[in-house]
């Protein structure tokens, strides 16, 4: 028989809820990295369309593995949830099943952990339908091991022996039945989201690869670190600019010009985060290839946040993870407009002269034009400089050469042009251009120049 099923994860509905924050303090680590991450699940929590009634921080020496902050605590949070209306709490860590079923059980209440909420971010704000898919696969990994609390209302196991009439089978109640058919579709859909992953991957390397002679910068960072403003503010592109976490979740490449005909393709990425759910970030990865495949990152950096540096080291490990650490990276130290002017300034100074760091504000545009110079240097050390004699048959190969690189001097007579121009090594090399070497090009069509 053939039946629906919701295999949306136990979130939230459209609209605002109440919702009452938990976080917990381990006595092993700072207090304010606790109290940091909370205030960011008040940001997520609000990104979500939810209202946050109070916030909790508990302290203790270490997790408790059946109620997570302690079973005196849970009781607490129940009468505590009562009297303000919460409709929810949310936990700032993530629960294990046992640990969300056991806290519902006693606190009477729908249970959210940071993964839950961050997952309905997603889901929300997914447009194309890549996003769609990495998101849903996301939700339905997240949901499956989670699945039997949703079966609460009814029987799970019918007793300790065979219901009369039937065989062994019978032990099980018509709640493990249930419960099995939708685990047996959730993995089905699972292999179909998986498979579709598969072919987007596929035909995202299959574009990548045809942009391979051109020079790739992608702008990296912790979520709302300013990089779809940043994008806008170099490229002039009508990107989405919100004030909120993971506003960007699709990668959005536009060309840029650098001057000197120098054209780059400069990609903004999904926002990084700490303590980012695992299969969301392995539903992603055929996005996040963008940042493999860059020849330059732009790390962008809030700089006017009290924690900043622990946002870098967060990036660090995605990209770590993603085996990209060793892609050449500008940090681009953000928002110095939020800072005293003072402040700002000493920032600017202090960075100005390193080739892998500036300050700027993406917003006033301070700094952008020394950004520029700093991405055009990293393209500059791909390029090569080539004198060549082309047979005046070779108009679209000449063609070519205005449209990719930047004509130093020509010389034209009645059989041929004589060219010395700069452009990428690799398209150089794929157009064969030492052929038509004015002179010989040494160990290679011609050496780099920076």
């Amino acid at each position: 028989m053939n039946r629906s099923f919701n295999v949306q994860p136990d979130t939230f509905e459209t609209g605002r809820q109440t919702a009452l924050l938990v976080g917990l303090a381990i006595s092993s680590a700072p207090t304010w990295e606790a109290e940091d991450s909370l205030d960011e699940l008040a940001r997520l929590a609000d990104t979500a369309c939810l209202d946050v009634a109070d916030r909790i921080l508990q302290s203790r020496p270490r997790i408790d593995p059946t109620y997570y902050i302690g079973k005196g605590k849970a009781g607490e949070l129940k009468e505590l949830a009562a009297k303000l209306e919460a409709d929810l709490i949310v936990f700032d860590n993530d629960l294990s099943p046992g640990q969300m079923r056991n806290l519902e059980k006693l606190t009477d209440m729908r249970i959210l952990d940071r993964s839950a909420v961050i997952l309905d971010i997603f889901a929300r704000h997914a447009r194309t339908r890549t996003a769609q898919v990495q998101v849903e696969l996301a939700q339905l990994n997240y949901l499956l091991p989670r699945l039997t609390r949703h079966w609460s209302h009814l029987s799970r196991q019918a007793g300790g022996g065979a219901v009369r009439g039937m065989g062994a089978a019978g032990v099980r109640g018509p709640g493990e039945t249930q419960l099995e058919m939708d685990r047996r579709m959730i993995r089905g859909r699972i292999t179909g989201l998986s498979r579709e992953l598969q072919r987007i991957g596929a035909q995202m390397a299959t574009g990548r690869k045809n942009r391979d002679t051109t020079f790739k910068v992608a702008l990296v960072g912790y979520t709302n670190a300013g990089k779809s403003t940043l994008m806008r503010a170099l490229s002039g592109a009508e990107v989405l600019v919100q004030d909120r976490l993971f506003a960007t979740l699709d990668s959005t490449t536009r060309s840029l010009e650098l001057g000197s005909q120098r054209r780059i393709l400069l990609t903004d990425t999904v926002g990084f985060i700490k303590r980012l759910p695992h299969h969301l970030f392995a539903s992603f990865r055929a996005t996040l290839e963008e940042t493999v495949e860059a020849d330059l990152l732009l790390h962008v950096v809030d700089l006017s946040h009290p924690h900043y540096d622990s946002q870098v080291e967060a990036v660090e490990t995605v990209l770590r993870d993603l085996g990209a650490e060793d892609t050449p990276t500008v940090v681009v130290y953000n928002k110095i407009d939020e800072l005293a002017d003072d402040e700002g300034e000493l920032h600017v100074a202090a960075h100005s002269s390193e080739a892998n760091r500036v300050a700027v504000s993406a917003l006033s545009g301070v700094g952008l034009d020394l950004l520029r110079e700093k991405i055009l240097y990293y393209a500059q050390e791909q390029s090569v400089t080539l004198e060549l004699r082309l047979p005046q048959s070779e108009g679209r190969l000449l063609s070519q050469l205005h449209d990719e690189g930047e004509i130093l001097e020509s010389e034209y007579d009645a059989s041929e042009v004589r060219l010395r121009v700069r452009l990428d090594r690799a398209w150089a090399e794929r157009m064969d251009l030492g052929r038509f070497a004015a002179r010989p090009a040494g160990d290679g069509p011609a050496e780099a120049v920076n």
